[in-house]
């Protein structure tokens, strides 16, 4: 039941209205996608695909003229060395497909947590106004964990390229990669929940960028054991649970080395397989960058409480917004306005009171 102020400490939603558990998000990532299974599915389903198609088009031209002059990707799949480097353009572009998602899906669970009205392609116009920023913040958030994982290893190759002496080849190695993945995942933590802010306050990509610099800080561990669980739900989901009978059928049709139109159809089946197993993992772990962030958005900034004030007419005005199908322009609506930062003042000191007597003379 709702109290007084027109709000409920649990509403009958996926998430919960007041700061979450670790289990709470990983609980509120799967019933959001429970409760909006046609919204969230539907948008998982068209990034997966994008995604998957333009790694098996990537696939096909690997490895250049000799993969063109054969019409099958043959010596492709035979390749040990081809495939793993596909292996680490699929997760990179998966890994962008869920912080694009994260933006997407932000509306539907901040309307969820709020339990208000979701209009048919209401999250869609929530997010198209910041579609442009919402990819270029992906962008960032992908790009710059990946250049500091790459920096760190640069002398390393420097020295096997002009053949130096081993014991020098070695050290760099040594450094270089702890130091390289050490950076990638303290960067990646960082900058994560610059996807969701992009979308649900308006901010420009610098603007979310520090956003999420400032919602990080003193909970960065809390943040990396999150996505972490979330990592090992996904690996297991992913590929155990729904890859797994796609590899099957795979290997009874065709074998462990397809040929010509055999090599083909293992592809397309392949692709297949990827596209209905990352649909369903995908949303997960977008649910669970945007819960974090409107947690940390709890926790910091006291955005519960801060909407508890405000009470029912800030609840109504983003009702009345949502079954109006909202705006579609960058200044937002009702619902929107209740997720930009509140400028904070400093309190005003009180005037000096007058003497209760005039002073002695």
């Amino acid at each position: 039941m709702p109290g007084p102020d027109g709000w409920d400490d649990d509403v009958d939603g996926a998430v919960p209205f007041r700061p979450m558990s670790i289990s709470e998000m990983l609980d509120g990532s799967i019933a959001g996608m429970r409760r909006r299974p046609r919204m969230t599915l539907g948008l998982s389903v068209a990034v997966s695909t994008v995604i998957q198609v333009a790694s098996s088009i990537v696939a096909y031209f690997f490895i250049g003229n000799d993969a063109r002059g054969e019409v099958t990707p043959g010596v492709l799949l035979r390749s040990l060395g081809a495939q793993a480097t596909l292996g680490v353009v699929g997760l990179v572009l998966s890994a962008y497909g869920i912080l694009l998602l994260s933006g997407l899906l932000a509306p539907i669970l901040g309307r969820e947590l709020l339990g208000l009205p979701i209009a048919p392609g209401q999250a869609w116009r929530d997010a198209r106004p910041r579609l442009g920023r919402l990819a270029a913040t992906a962008g960032v958030v992908m790009g710059a964990p990946l250049l500091a994982l790459v920096l760190p290893v640069v002398p390393f190759f420097l020295l096997v390229a002009v053949d130096a002496h081993p014991a020098l080849g070695v050290v760099a190695a040594l450094v270089g990669f702890p130091l390289g993945i050490g950076l990638m995942v303290w960067l990646y933590i960082l900058l994560v929940q610059a996807v969701p802010a992009v979308v649900l306050e308006r901010q420009t990509v610098g603007g979310a960028l520090r956003r999420a610099r400032t919602l990080s800080k003193s909970r960065w561990l809390r943040t990396c054991g999150t996505l972490l669980l979330a990592l090992l739900v996904t690996v297991f989901m992913g590929f155990f649970a729904l890859r797994i009978p796609f590899l099957i059928v795979q290997l009874v049709f065709f074998g462990t080395d397809p040929e010509g139109g055999a090599a083909v159809a293992a592809l397309a089946l392949d692709t297949v397989g990827r596209i209905v197993s990352w649909s369903v993992v995908l949303p997960f772990d977008a649910g669970v960058i945007t819960l974090l962030y409107m947690d940390r958005r709890m926790r910091r900034e006291g955005l519960d409480l801060d909407l508890r004030t405000r009470g029912r007419s800030a609840a109504a005005a983003a009702s009345a917004s949502s079954l109006d199908g909202g705006a579609e322009n960058d200044r937002g609506d009702g619902f929107i306005d209740l997720w930009r930062p509140r400028p904070t003042t400093a309190p005003s000191m009180p005037p000096p009171m007058p003497p209760s007597r005039p002073p002695f003379p």
